[in-house]
């Protein structure tokens, strides 16, 4: 798709950035050259190596976010910036800035909602086998909680339509935001894409901020978040059945003792599992309520998502309501007409 195609369209590259001095004016200066009509954004997490400076200087317009960590920055930039194209990158130089344009014609010709670009030899990150056990670990942990959408959900590079980023909740404060806005997309049955592009490695002064075991009991901890609040049923169900099976476990020798001697020896083991089977069914109780609010809260945010405006039909209609305003206002500068000011005499 050309760059004139996209003329019309308000186009905002969102960099969210923790000491990436060593990194971010390159990439900013990549980002102005692949989307000359774009607005460059860097949000500067706490920074202490001027990486602010360098982005102003490379000609972003840089904001600062005090609550540390990226969930927190991203849920500012979504707040903040009003666009009809949303471009999320990370500051660090592993995402290549001429792919922006493949993202976006993506996501217009697909009329998507989000494009995930997926990560080509993530499994070099850097040379840590951690990261790249992770990443498989979490991808295919996805598949199975969530359903087949992504083969890459801890992607950092995104492009995105204005009626997502509005109707993102964004509660997540570090590292596994991507996950929620992976999670947010196939809740509603949003439209999305994949395109796999070249990840690169970090260049010589610039370190990865993730830790492998810190920010991935993080991500499984949200993965068990976000099971919970969009699939109560199978949350909660999956604990009742492991409350009945325990149960179960200590009832067996009991009933066949009652049912060959006629007596109750381990009374304790007996009311253990009582109380176990009695646990089992509050909590499968507990799924079958909760899934009906969280499929309510799912309409809700289905029918708020609807509220916007798809791709480019916002400006579309500004432009036309304009042109309609225009020749009102107009009329009324000029005043009423000759001869209503003599009959209103």
């Amino acid at each position: 798709m050309s760059r004139e195609a996209t003329s019309h369209l308000d186009i905002a590259v969102l960099l969210p950035c923790y000491n990436e001095a060593a990194t971010i004016g390159d990439v900013v200066a990549d980002f102005r050259t692949a989307l000359p009509g774009a607005k460059i954004y860097v949000y500067d997490n706490n920074s202490t190596d001027g990486t602010a400076l360098k982005a102003m200087l490379a000609g972003a317009t840089v904001v600062r976010e005090r609550r540390q960590g990226k969930g927190h920055v991203v849920r500012r930039m979504f707040c903040d910036i009003d666009a009809d194209i949303y471009v999320m990158a990370d500051g660090d130089g592993t995402y290549g800035p001429a792919d922006a344009e493949e993202l976006i014609r993506t996501l217009i010709t697909e009329r998507a909602d989000m494009v995930v670009g997926t990560r080509r030899g993530v499994q070099d990150d850097a040379g840590r086998q951690g990261h790249a056990f992770g990443n498989r670990l979490f991808n295919q942990l996805y598949r199975v909680l969530f359903g087949n959408d992504f083969t890459d959900i801890l992607s950092g590079y995104r492009a995105f339509s204005r009626r997502y980023v509005k109707s993102f909740p964004a509660v997540s404060a570090g590292f596994e935001i991507e996950t929620e806005m992976s999670v947010h997309a196939s809740r509603l049955k949003l439209p999305v894409c994949e395109i796999e592009l070249d990840y690169g490695r970090r260049p010589e002064g610039s370190h990865s901020k993730l830790s492998t075991f810190k920010d991935g009991f993080k991500i499984l901890w949200m993965f068990a978040m976000l099971m919970k609040e969009t699939r109560p049923f199978a949350f909660f169900g999956l604990i009742a059945a492991g409350l009945m099976g325990v149960s179960l476990g200590f009832m067996a020798p009991v009933l066949y003792e009652f049912f060959t001697t006629g007596l109750v020896s381990r009374m304790p083991t007996w009311i253990a599992a009582m109380a176990l089977t009695m646990m089992s069914f509050l909590s499968f109780t507990a799924a079958l309520i909760l899934d009906s609010v969280a499929r309510s809260r799912a309409e809700q945010l289905r029918i708020h998502y609807l509220t916007l405006p798809a791709l480019g039909r916002g400006k579309v209609r500004a432009e036309a309501a304009s042109a309609v305003e225009k020749p009102r206002r107009e009329r009324s500068l000029k005043g009423p007409a000759k001869g209503g000011s003599s009959r209103a005499a």
